[in-house]
């Protein structure tokens, strides 16, 4: 019969690492210091955020990682090491979606950690705002959703500005339903973002048939409101159930279980190859025969994988459309380079958005 370590070995052993591991995450923190240092010698100013250096560390440590942690866990746990770590060499402000407690601001927390100040604010196009002016050094805002599609205001805001994509994070979507009541006959009505009610609609159909639903700007503002009326309920993330002190009463009641929004990281910086990038660019035809051929064919041609692509309106003319793509690869990547080189001889307007690292988990 094989022996059991006895459980006061187990504690002293346990002991014994933590104090290893917490003298390894200050002597990290102490390089991080140091890195300041050095850059600011060097004369470099702005943020010491680098979006590629941090997906490279993440990666290599997902590929480090032997278990019995799982990678998310081991990624989760360095990224917040280095978000404390780089707080230490210079704080940082990152606009979202507010108000708190919105999925977007779950994204700013799982790209950049918890050690950075998160500025909420009420519209996308405020978010494009505070970075322009210098208010914030980088803004998280939603792009697509794997079931209602595009965010067209993101779309139709880069046409304007003068950022640059400098990363992506994907957030699992998880709709739950709160309230002060948890009684589901007691509840008259519910708030929620108008997509969050659609991604709903048949558990809302099955179990609140006869409940008005009403469509608010935000699901955190449906959480306050909720907080705030009698009988009412709103269907919003965790984390607005925590802000406002509701209960939840049905957990992932969204229709699609992998229903996924991918948010993008916007700011001054560019960032450089990692191997594993994508690039997003605009253009724009003109109303012509086989426009959108002579714009895909390149890519083909170089074997250049298309992630997406999406059309908008460009508001220059009658039918006359801004086309959006990502694709596989950085603008600095040889072959994407001359691929990029031939749309711009094809298109009237060419307009690149970035080339950033793909999410890592």
């Amino acid at each position: 019969m094989s022996s059991v370590t006895p459980l006061s070995e187990l504690r002293n052993r346990i002991d014994a690492i933590d104090a290893q591991i917490l003298d390894l995450i200050n002597q990290r923190a102490s390089c991080a210091i140091e890195v300041a240092k050095t850059k600011i010698a060097e004369g470099e100013q702005g943020t010491f955020y680098r979006p590629d250096r941090e997906s490279l560390v993440l990666r290599r440590i997902k590929e480090l990682n032997p278990g019995p942690l799982d990678d998310l866990t081991a990624v989760r746990f360095f990224r917040e090491l280095m978000s404390a770590c780089l707080a230490l060499e210079k704080p940082m402000d990152i606009a979202f979606l507010g108000p708190e407690g919105t999925f977007t601001q779950q994204a700013v927390f799982k790209h950049f950690g918890h050690a950075v100040k998160t500025i909420p604010v009420s519209t996308i196009n405020e978010i494009f705002g505070a970075v322009e002016s210098g208010k914030c050094q980088f803004g998280v805002v939603p792009v697509e959703n794997s079931t209602e599609g595009v965010i067209s205001h993101t779309l139709d805001r880069f046409s304007t500005s003068t950022l640059n994509i400098c990363g992506e994070v994907e957030i699992r979507v998880h709709q739950n339903l709160m309230s002060h009541t948890s009684n589901l006959s007691e509840i008259t009505e519910v708030y929620s973002h108008q997509q969050s009610l659609a991604q709903c609609r048949q558990w809302l159909d099955n179990h609140l048939p006869s409940v008005k639903q009403i469509a608010v700007n935000s699901n955190s503002e449906a959480a306050r409101l909720a907080s705030i009326n009698k009988n009412t309920a709103a269907i919003a993330g965790i984390a607005a159930a925590d802000v406002y002190h509701l209960d939840i009463i049905e957990n992932n009641i969204e229709d699609e279980p992998n229903n996924t929004t991918r948010f993008i990281i916007i700011g001054q910086q560019l960032s450089t190859p990692t191997g594993n990038d994508k690039t997003s660019l605009v253009v724009s035809t003109g109303n012509q025969p086989g426009a959108l051929h002579r714009i895909l064919e390149p890519f083909a041609k170089f074997g250049i994988g298309m992630v997406n692509i999406e059309s908008r309106p460009s508001r220059q003319g009658l039918w006359d459309y801004l086309f959006f793509i990502d694709i596989e690869g950085h603008s600095d990547d040889k072959v994407v380079t001359e691929a990029l080189d031939t749309v711009k001889e094809r298109v009237q307007m060419f307009k690149l958005l970035g080339s950033y690292p793909k999410a890592v988990l």
